[in-house]
């Protein structure tokens, strides 16, 4: 019998890649900053040769070129040696004001005598609104930067027992997802948080008796209940996340809408929104409620209490938070850690991507429950690019690649292969493909902080089987933990520098 073409099916494990690091215009390998300081240096010498100034004009370019020589300087996470004296003076600023150390509760100087959240999240509010399906919703407010989250909770399927082409097909609707994100009026980002921490038992009891049909024989009673006892014993839970950030102004330069107009826009989204993650494995997507948002944060900054709370679900005794306790009641920021309540945590953020071409499954093992850590997050962030910017910005970006490969002597082969993806990135968002700017935060927990050095390696040999580069995020390891979380913090519109000129560098 033939065959037809649309009987045969491509279930061959496809290879992703062109991830491409944003880079600036410079001679000589410097970036857009070095070369104006290179040309202002010249500039600047020649006047103060022409007015007589022969030892002024040395010194002066004597700084200028070591402050050159150090701009050249990059470490395997391409940051050069300017960016880490800037990164340590910073942190010995954070010491000497004392940002680096927090006390909540009674007796501190928290207003209200409260366990708000710390640092970037401590002007937080949190309400509550009910969606189009009748599901409540927690909608997290930050005053900031005029910045609305929502949090969908959800059960991944999973790749076990998955053929290659239902693999296919769930990249591809994620793909389609996340290009749809750009559509989205007022959605400024997104992310996705795997996380994996230890199983009480108490959660699978509750499932489990919730289930057992009454008149069930006496010996299949005995058998489930003696392995539900049984199967929590160094089993692990696995739980995702995903953040929703919308601005409060639906376009640049509009009206700043209030909260409960926010809610109200939310409300009708948020049925296509979750809908759309159901054909991507993520399995079915519920926004969390003001209550579960709560709790899962509370529980990040003190993993002791989630075998409290499992209880008290257990029991049907549900907990009440409010979003003013869930802070942690101390914390403490190190160069590269953070202590926590009873915890000790350590943020790696991703400095380089997959450099080569990598399959559907690299991200397995980074994700997969580790005997090593207590407690596990990676958070994938997502920033859409609207339609109309990204055209432009994959032009300067084949523009750019260019301009570095021409202005040496001899083009090298990694400036031959960024020329080639540019051009290849600049075809497709042509076609229609949408573009955003990613990046991977992974958070490790550990009870004491004699685990931590066991944790770091590995979470780092983990990062090298991913096919990626991660960079401890040190001197701001309490910030990286929260961006982390699934709380929607957008780390780029929070920083002092503005972007044109982290751009530049």
């Amino acid at each position: 019998m033939a065959q037809t073409e649309a009987d045969t099916v491509d279930v061959r494990p496809r290879v992703y890649g062109n991830y491409r690091v944003p880079t600036s215009k410079g001679l000589a390998g410097l970036s857009t900053a070095g070369t104006i300081v290179l040309v202002l240096g010249v500039i600047g010498g020649v006047i103060l040769m022409m007015l007589n100034l022969w030892a002024a004009a040395l010194l002066f370019e004597a700084v200028i070129a070591v402050v050159l020589l150090l701009s050249m300087q990059k470490n395997k996470h391409g940051r050069t040696m300017v960016e880490r004296i800037f990164r340590r003076f910073g942190w010995m600023n954070a010491q000497y004001t004392g940002a680096n150390v927090y006390r909540a509760g009674p007796v501190s100087r928290v207003p209200s005598g409260t366990t708000t959240l710390p640092g970037i999240s401590a002007r937080s509010t949190i309400s509550e609104h009910t969606d189009a399906y009748g599901r409540p919703f927690a909608l997290m407010h930050l005053p900031q930067r005029s910045h609305y989250t929502v949090v969908l909770g959800s059960e991944p399927d999973g790749g076990g027992m998955v053929d290659q082409e239902q693999i296919n097909r769930w990249v591809d609707r994620w793909s389609h997802w996340l290009g749809i994100l750009t559509d989205e009026p007022g959605l400024t980002a997104a992310s996705v948080t795997i996380e994996t921490a230890p199983d009480s038992g108490f959660r699978l009891a509750r499932k489990v008796e919730s289930r057992i049909d009454p008149n069930a024989p006496e010996f299949a009673r005995a058998v489930i209940q003696e392995t539900v006892a049984a199967l929590p014993t160094g089993a692990t839970v696995t739980r995702a996340y995903i953040a929703v950030t919308f601005r409060a102004a639906l376009r640049s330069g509009g009206r700043i809408r209030k909260a409960d107009e926010v809610a109200n826009d939310l409300a009708a989204r948020l049925p296509n929104i979750t809908a759309s993650l159901s054909n991507t494995g993520a399995g079915v997507a519920t926004p969390l409620t003001a209550q579960e948002l709560c709790e899962v944060i509370r529980v990040a900054y003190d993993p002791a209490e989630a075998v409290l709370f499992d209880r008290a679900h257990a029991e049907g005794k549900a907990p009440l938070l409010n979003w003013s306790e869930v802070g942690p009641q101390a914390a403490d920021t190190f160069w590269d850690s953070y202590h926590h309540n009873n915890a000790w945590s350590k943020s790696w953020a991703m400095s380089v991507p997959p450099r080569s071409t990598v399959q559907a499954n690299v991200l397995q093992a980074l994700v997969a429950p580790s005997p090593e850590v207590v407690r596990k997050r990676v958070t994938m962030l997502y920033r859409p690019i609207d339609a109309a910017r990204a055209a432009q910005l994959v032009e300067n970006d084949v523009n750019t690649a260019t301009f570095n490969a021409s202005s040496r002597n001899r083009a090298t082969s990694r400036d031959t292969r960024e020329t080639r993806a540019a051009r290849a990135t600049a075809e497709e968002e042509a076609d229609g493909a949408g573009l955003l700017n990613f990046a991977m935060i992974v958070t490790a927990t550990v009870r004491a902080k004699q685990d931590l050095p066991e944790a770091e390696a590995a979470i780092e040999n983990l990062g090298a089987s991913a096919r990626i580069r991660l960079e401890e995020a040190y001197g701001a390891q309490d910030s990286t933990f929260a961006a982390g979380l699934p709380l929607g913090i957008v780390i780029p519109d929070h920083l002092a520098l503005p972007k044109t000129v982290r751009d530049a560098l």
